[in-house]
């Protein structure tokens, strides 16, 4: 079919919106120009901002967006197939010194962010990029662990540990709602999971941010991934279906009717392990005979108006369950989330739906409501199995649900060129239902949290930008929280600033105080009285935030136009970090190494840490048909208990370096990519296990007094990716081929002990992995 004369001459509209980048006002008359066209292609935008560019080559292409008064615009690398259409939306901003036009050649700025206010420590994430690497499993959070500062040396799931500090610290938001978990398997009170929810088919480019992020984003201590769902096709049925690693999908977008701008899009995906379970297949995914079942829905309606403003009804959720049996454990299986001494069972269902309005006042002002409800509920039944019979005998069992209803308001004023004031506030309702028990001596149950109410937490904030001048760019913020339950309040001032020493330098500095509520199942944690045991108190429930100080430099040196060198270094304080009252080497900031957060009493707000080290990136952007990224990070993550030392935490890997290359082969209307990556990082940390004492219980006892201070071999991993599209005449496929794991390289993963052998066994990572995907669009 390749070799079909008049599948060569296929062709696709671009089209979409140009509009002011702090006001969302639509830009009338702006030009936009299809880059390398002959002749020269372009069109110029209407009353509404929009414009089309119809016959546009397929394969990658470059616009070109100029406008009086703004700097010139410039979307890089877009993909055009035969399927689909093209439909972006281009913001630009508007210079601080209007002169006479003159004509101007523009580079790419990989280095912007969507979120002007943002000064540092920040990257726009791409979904083209997250489909391209290799190792990535369409995943944003897995790609995201190629950038500097980010780790991840877990096979199994996608926690983003950046620069030393918990998963747990990093903030979620979807179309300007925090979200809770955004993945399958996901737990109450984390941010990862093995399988993501979130689907490349539907996100558009989005925000992640490492450090001394603006004033706007907050309960945070880690990180921000700021995502958003790009809108359907509003004049045309167009469809997609995909078989891969994350399952098999279908979906669809279009218009309401030929006469409504509105449009709406959706996606529905399930278990590819599932799909194989029911024809008696296994996929040997390091669950060993265990089944994942999951599904996902994702969906977007875009209600554009004349004169009432904008309205966005949204929603992301799915569920999954899994079922872990011992014996099948002891009979070879890989399985590195249970022992053949125990059986699993594991549900979670987590989602959002949310419906927002953005309205515009006038050429200068807009506002945006944003209100949502979201779930998050799990359940979890651990039995252990006697020795000789295999009887199963329930040692935890746990029940729990959070429902958050959020309102966020957003005020955003452009006074001029110079200066920007965004304002606003969020209020989060949190309805809890936490009910979980473990086994004790003598065949009696201690019941760890029983507890089913409402709590609040209160946010707001201001955010200012003053362009100083076209080098220097300030910007300045004030956030606050409160927490209803017990009165926790604070006040986080915030920092950023951008120089430009020269047209190619580029120097950077961001400071600012964060704060954080603990994972909610922490506060409701029961203590029996001592005398009497019947009577019980919530000790955890005073607890205030985690709070941390930030600060980073960073310098950017523009090569090339193309080719780009990035230097950052941080230092973190963290204080107010719960640890028990008794002296022990416990911390909370290690929580997040496991599935779920640890079951601890009696804590108090006198711990504190601190994270510091130095990131480096050269990265040469997409361009000439090849590309290349190089990330490397040296850190150190410390931690001080109640006892008083001072530790390595449990994400303290010390270094990582990833590097990435990619070619493509244009092959007329159709294309072959071969991209490769390779990790090298420190290895996972470990507590070690007392042999003696594990042989004396018959179960693994571990030396408390000395968490995480063993660490397992260096992580190495190797991917190699190809990827083949396939252009036809209004209907497009794509097949591509991810090896993981080339070499097959054992990276251990966790000790285990084997109350048979009474021998400590390593349990390894996956080895050699293909994943296969095949997608076509029509």
């Amino acid at each position: 079919m390749m070799c079909v004369p008049s599948l060569l001459r296929a062709q696709q509209t671009v089209r979409g919106t140009v509009i002011d980048q702090q006001t969302f006002v639509p830009l009338v008359g702006a030009r936009v120009v299809l880059l390398n066209s002959d002749p020269p292609t372009g069109a110029v935008t209407d009353e509404q901002g929009a414009f089309r560019i119809p016959d546009v080559p397929l394969g990658r292409q470059h616009l070109q967006i100029t406008y009086y008064g703004y700097e010139t615009a410039l979307a890089t690398n877009l993909i055009v197939n035969s399927a689909q259409e093209l439909v972006l939306s281009i913001g630009m901003e508007e210079k601080i010194f209007h002169t006479d036009e003159v004509e101007i050649v523009a580079t790419p700025n990989k280095e912007g962010v969507q979120n002007e206010l943002t000064s540092i420590s920040a990257r726009t994430f791409s979904v083209e990029e997250a489909q391209r690497y290799a190792g990535s499993r369409n995943d944003p959070a897995r790609m995201a662990q190629n950038f500097a500062g980010v780790s991840g040396v877990n096979d199994q799931r996608n926690d983003l540990i950046i620069r030393g500090n918990s998963p747990t610290g990093v903030l979620w938001r979807m179309e300007g709602i925090d979200i809770p978990n955004p993945n399958h398997f996901g737990a109450l009170g984390t941010t990862g999971g093995p399988v993501s929810m979130l689907n490349n088919n539907n996100l558009s480019d989005a925000d992640f941010m490492t450090s001394a992020f603006p004033a706007e984003y907050g309960n945070a201590l880690a990180g921000v991934f700021d995502l958003g769902l790009r809108n359907g096709n509003n004049q045309k049925h167009e469809f997609m279906g995909q078989i891969g690693f994350n399952g098999v999908e279908l979906g669809a977008e279009g218009p309401f009717s030929q006469n409504s701008r509105a449009s709406y899009l959706a996606n529905y995906r399930y278990s590819l392990p599932a799909l194989f379970g029911r024809l008696g297949q296994n996929t040997h995914a390091g669950v060993g005979s265990a089944v994942p079942v999951y599904q996902d829905l994702t969906f977007k309606v875009n209600i554009p108006t004349k004169s009432a403003g904008r309205l966005v009804l949204f929603g992301v959720g799915g569920n999954s369950e899994i079922r872990f049996e011992g014996e099948d454990a002891e009979e070879g299986g890989t399985n590195l989330f249970s022992g053949s001494e125990q059986n699993l069972y594991n549900r979670t269902a987590s989602g959002v739906v949310g419906l927002s309005h953005t309205y515009l006042f006038n050429e200068t002002t807009y506002g945006k409501l944003s209100i949502g409800t979201s779930l998050t509920q799990s359940a979890v039944e651990l039995d252990t199995l006697t020795p000789g019979t295999g009887e199963a005998v329930r040692w935890y069992a746990d029940q729990s649900r959070q429902i958050r209803y959020t309102a966020h308001y957003q005020l955003n004023k452009k006074f001029s060129a110079r200066h920007h004031l965004r304002v606003g506030a969020l209020y989060d309702l949190y309805d809890i239902s936490l009910i979980d028990s473990v086994a004790r001596a003598g065949g009696l149950y201690q019941r760890l949290r029983d507890f089913t109410g409402q709590s609040s937490l209160v946010q707001a904030y201001a955010q200012w930008k003053h362009r100083v001048s076209k080098q220097i760019t300030f910007n300045g913020g004030l956030h606050s929280q409160y927490f209803l339950l017990n009165g926790s309040w604070a006040l986080e001032p915030r920092l950023g600033l951008k120089v430009a020493l020269a047209p190619q330098h580029r120097l950077s500095l961001g400071a600012g105080v964060h704060s954080q509520l603990q994972p909610l199942q922490v506060y409701f944690m029961e203590t029996p009285q001592r005398g009497d045991p019947t009577k019980i108190e919530r000790t955890n429930r005073d607890l205030g935030f985690t709070r941390s100080y930030q600060a980073v430099v960073g310098y950017d040196w523009s090569i090339a136009s193309s080719l780009r060198l990035k230097a950052e270094a941080y230092y973190q304080h963290l204080w107010q970090v719960p640890v028990e009252t008794r002296e022990t080497a416990f911390s909370l900031l290690n929580v997040g190494a496991e599935f779920a957060p640890p079951s601890v009493d009696s804590l108090v707000n006198e711990g504190t840490g601190r994270n510091y080290g130095v990131e480096l990136t050269v990265e040469k952007f997409f361009s000439q048909n090849y590309y290349f990224l190089v990330t490397g990070s040296l850190f150190e993550s410390l931690y001080t208990g109640s006892d008083g030392i001072e530790r390595g935490t449990a994400f303290n890997g010390n270094y990582i370096l990833n590097t990435l290359v990619g070619k493509e082969f244009p092959l007329g209307q159709h294309s072959l990519s071969l991209d490769a990556k390779v990790t090298v990082a420190g290895g996972r940390r470990f507590t070690p296990i007392d042999v003696e004492a594990s042989r004396l219980a018959g179960i693994a006892i571990y030396d408390v007094t000395n968490p995480y201070s063993e660490q397992f071999k260096p992580y190495f991993r190797a991917d190699i990716k190809a990827t083949f599209r396939l252009n036809l005449k209004g209907f497009a496929q794509e097949f591509s081929l991810d090896m993981q794991n080339i070499t097959n390289h054992q990276n251990p993963f966790v000790e285990t002990f084997n109350r048979g052998t009474g021998a400590i066994e390593i349990s390894y990572q996956l080895g050699i992995f293909p994943v296969i995907q095949y997608r076509m669009l029509f």
